[in-house]
């Protein structure tokens, strides 16, 4: 994979030469072979649910409220109160996770199809145009999902209340 990258890279010496490759990527009318069209469509599958896990996750606002409540008044109302906020959120969380085992399933396959054969990693770049723009998707989401990730702390805690909460009632 790092090779087929390289190919965007320029010049180490100078950052304002030039491309040292002349590849001409058409994201735009970017359509898949009859080789790859199985690979691309399973990956179009897991990217169609990207979108709205990144609009999810862009207005996720957590059960902080709740969860301060909780822990400054440990009443048995407060404590529902803030079990009944987070349930749901960590329900979401899940469903994000799940994506991102999805995410873990295809990378393989269509850094696979991208990567292997008597191709050079040029010749890649130039006939796999669509499965480079779903590649390039897929790297876009993961880069806004961490961004997101980390501009919202609201998730980790949520998510550590919900386990210390579970390891509480296991305890009981």
């Amino acid at each position: 994979m790092g090779k087929l990258l390289s190919l965007l890279a320029r010049d180490d010496s100078n950052c304002c030469s030039p491309q040292k490759y002349d590849v001409f990527l058409d994201f735009e009318n970017a359509q898949p072979t009859e080789g790859e069209k199985a690979v691309y469509e399973e990956v179009q599958q897991v990217l169609l649910s990207s979108e709205g896990i990144l609009q999810e996750l862009g207005v996720y606002k957590g059960a902080g409220k709740e969860i301060r409540e909780a822990i400054n008044t440990p009443n048995e109302e407060c404590q529902r109160r803030a079990w009944t906020a987070v349930l749901p959120l960590v329900t979401k969380l899940k469903r994000f996770y799940d994506f991102s085992l999805e995410l873990e399933g295809i990378v393989p396959k269509i850094l696979g199809e991208l990567c292997s054969g008597a191709m050079t990693p040029t010749q890649h770049l130039e006939t796999q145009q669509a499965l480079v723009k779903q590649f390039a998707e897929i790297l876009e989401f993961v880069l806004k999902f961490d961004e997101y990730k980390m501009k919202t702390p609201a998730i980790q805690n949520d998510f550590s209340y919900y386990r210390r909460t579970v390891s509480r009632q296991r305890m009981t």
